[in-house]
């Protein structure tokens, strides 16, 4: 099939990647003359594993292109992506500037019928405003289809090779039937492909991540509540996941969660029902926990050291909101380290792919420092944001020449209180008993 993806981040790359490794021609175009330039040259603009890899052979083998031309992407594609961004607005709502703006574009370059599809994440009802904008230029049909993604950024390749299910929404056959067999070659194993009306797909995705939202939520309100009464959230964790009704994922307690999707989902959610005189008041309480918990290191911090952090050097492990990604939009990091700051506070920090945007964010207000014990250096304490896997298991007497106090930070319980109480550091955990 002939496609073409508008937009190249996470979504876009991704997935049109995928798309030409099973054989399709795609082209992938985008705005930003610097960003296909370097795509061309084999240079990928997101820390991604394996995608790299995936789009050289696509690209050596003639499958994917890069482009700035949106006209000549449009004229020779059946099948358009909309894989645009749709930031939050002030008022909690998805900015569609991109998406409609774009599709204005795309209607006047038209020279046959299309389908056009929306992975971006947009609120209900926006099929049907695509739907009547087509319309309106009247001279070619377009069938507009809701087509959330699911990917998780440090998986996204792998989910979208293999994804637990696929969602299309669109009322015609004929369309479902075209894009049942696109992704056929994913779901190989079994998984389904759901076919739904327009409006339910597009509430699909808010849903799913609003929920995944408030499990994660949920634990970390526990944790505090075991802080409370001196009970350990870990055991906790461990004895509801075990229920198959609750199952095991994202019940790991934190400082938060962050990232391009689940904040921005929530809030987009929330404004939605609003609009439609409904109250969701379980999101409106996830949203304020969940910023809360993103100061929670911080009050801990400031604790220990009896309400003072002037000139307290804090070594920071981990910026991105998560391991395996370089993305740090609305991570904990940053509440983290600007809240350090403000209190008179020196920070070095250590990530293994967020440095860049880091210093896009902090410029020079802290000290970026090339591996993680080097970050330790002359620190008071440490704080560990990210859980990545290269700090699980550290040399900890290595640390101890080199921090000026042994004191832990643990935002992501990735550390036992009772081997580091053990090996000479003063542990402080989200939920966890020390002793």
């Amino acid at each position: 099939m002939k496609i073409s993806i508008i937009g190249t981040g996470y979504v876009g790359l991704v997935q049109g990647a995928c798309f030409a490794d099973t054989g399709n021609s795609v082209i992938c175009m985008d705005v930003d003359e610097k960003k296909i330039a370097n795509l061309k040259k084999g240079i990928i603009p997101i820390y991604e594993p394996g995608l790299d890899e995936v789009v050289k052979r696509n690209t050596q083998y003639g499958r994917l292109f890069f482009s700035t031309d949106l006209k000549s992407a449009v004229e020779k594609s059946k099948i358009i992506f909309l894989c645009l961004p749709t930031p939050q607005s002030e008022d909690g709502s998805a900015d569609l500037t991109h998406v409609l703006g774009v599709s204005e574009k795309i209607a006047g370059y038209l020279n046959e019928d299309k389908i056009l599809i929306s992975k971006s994440t947009v609120p209900v009802g926006t099929v049907e405003r695509l739907e009547h904008l087509f319309k309106k230029k009247g001279q070619h049909t377009v069938e507009v289809v809701s087509n959330p993604e699911f990917l998780k950024e440090g998986t996204a390749l792998q989910d979208s090779l293999k994804p637990d299910r696929i969602i299309i929404g669109t009322r015609d056959k004929k369309t479902a039937e075209i894009l049942t067999e696109l992704y056929e070659p994913f779901v190989r194993t079994g998984n389904p492909i759901i076919i739904m009306d327009e409006k339910s797909a597009e509430l699909t995705k808010y849903a799913a991540n609003s929920y995944l939202a408030t499990k994660i939520t949920f634990m970390n309100d526990m944790a505090n509540l075991c802080e409370a009464v001196g009970a350990d959230i870990e055991w906790i964790r461990k004895g509801i996941g075990s229920d198959p009704r609750i199952g095991k994922n994202f019940l790991f307690a934190g400082i938060g969660y962050g990232g391009s999707c689940f904040p921005k989902d929530v809030k987009a959610l929330i404004k939605t029902s609003g609009d439609h005189g409904h109250k969701l008041g379980i999101l409106a309480e996830v949203d304020k926990i969940n910023q809360n918990q993103k100061s929670l290191l911080v009050t801990k911090i400031r604790k220990h050291f009896s309400g003072s952090l002037k000139n307290k050097t804090i070594a920071i492990w981990g910026i991105a909101f998560k391991p395996q990604t370089d993305d740090i939009r609305d991570a904990p990091s940053l509440v983290i380290i600007e809240s350090l700051l403000k209190e008179g506070a020196k920070v070095r920090v250590h990530d293994p792919a967020a440095m860049q945007n880091a210093k896009k964010v902090f410029g020079s207000r802290v000290h970026y420092c090339e591996s993680s014990f080097d970050a330790l250096k002359d620190a008071d304490a440490l704080a560990v944001v990210t859980e990545w896997n290269e700090f699980r298991k550290p040399d900890f007497q290595r640390m101890k020449t080199l921090m000026k106090e042994y004191i832990i930070f643990d935002g992501r319980n990735i550390y036992d209180p009772k081997e580091l109480k053990k090996a000479g550091f003063v542990y402080h955990g989200i939920g966890r008993k020390a002793e």
